[in-house]
């Protein structure tokens, strides 16, 4: 008998659904680290980016989302379902705004260990200046921080990014570059406060 994680995500999704349990556990554990860690950074919130999880797997789980492996991988249909979902708590904060919530040591913790396997964005993240770049990050419009957080720190290409985000390869350039070039400006202008 293999085990799940010899399995692809569609065949471990076909088990989901025939109500195997082993099967949605082996397709959690593989996804929701870099969903969760996503979910943090474009929501700033332990707990939100917890709740933006929950429903991302619970719409799987149920069959709800309606994901279809011929359009693309999975972990790519789950940051949209995320991206989605967090798009529509920005529009409530924009209805009724509070003040961001600081990072608890739980989410420092779920960034710190993830920094350690990832590229040189998610290795800055886990060094003694995190909580700055965390901020400039969390500063930054929703679409450009997407578009950071989705090609530095999950190594999605331009073209997967483009379908998460479901725009054009054009548009992930621009916003690439324009949320780089704003990450990189607040940072400065943090650094050359504290001198």
């Amino acid at each position: 008998m293999t085990s799940t994680t010899d399995h692809t995500d569609t065949e471990l999704l076909r088990q989901v659904h025939a109500g195997q349990a082993d099967a949605f556990t082996a397709l959690y554990r593989r996804h929701q680290g870099p969903l969760y860690r996503y979910a943090l950074l474009r929501c700033g919130s332990g707990d939100t980016a917890a709740d933006i999880v929950q429903e991302a797997f619970m719409g799987l789980l149920t069959g709800r989302l309606g994901y279809d492996p011929l359009r693309g991988q999975l972990q790519h249909f789950l940051f949209g379902v995320a991206r989605n979902l967090a798009l529509k708590l920005d529009e409530a904060r924009q209805r009724h705004p509070r003040l961001p919530e600081p990072l608890d040591d739980d989410d420092e913790l779920a960034l710190d260990t993830a920094s350690e396997a990832d590229g040189p964005l998610a290795r800055l993240l886990g060094n003694e200046t995190a909580e700055e770049v965390r901020r400039a990050l969390s500063l930054l419009p929703p679409h450009y921080r997407d578009a950071v957080i989705l090609y530095e720190l999950h190594d999605l290409s331009y073209q997967e990014i483009a379908t998460v985000c479901q725009v054009d390869i054009g548009t992930v350039r621009s916003r690439l570059a324009r949320g780089r070039a704003a990450l990189a400006r607040r940072l400065r202008l943090t650094l050359e406060g504290m001198t």
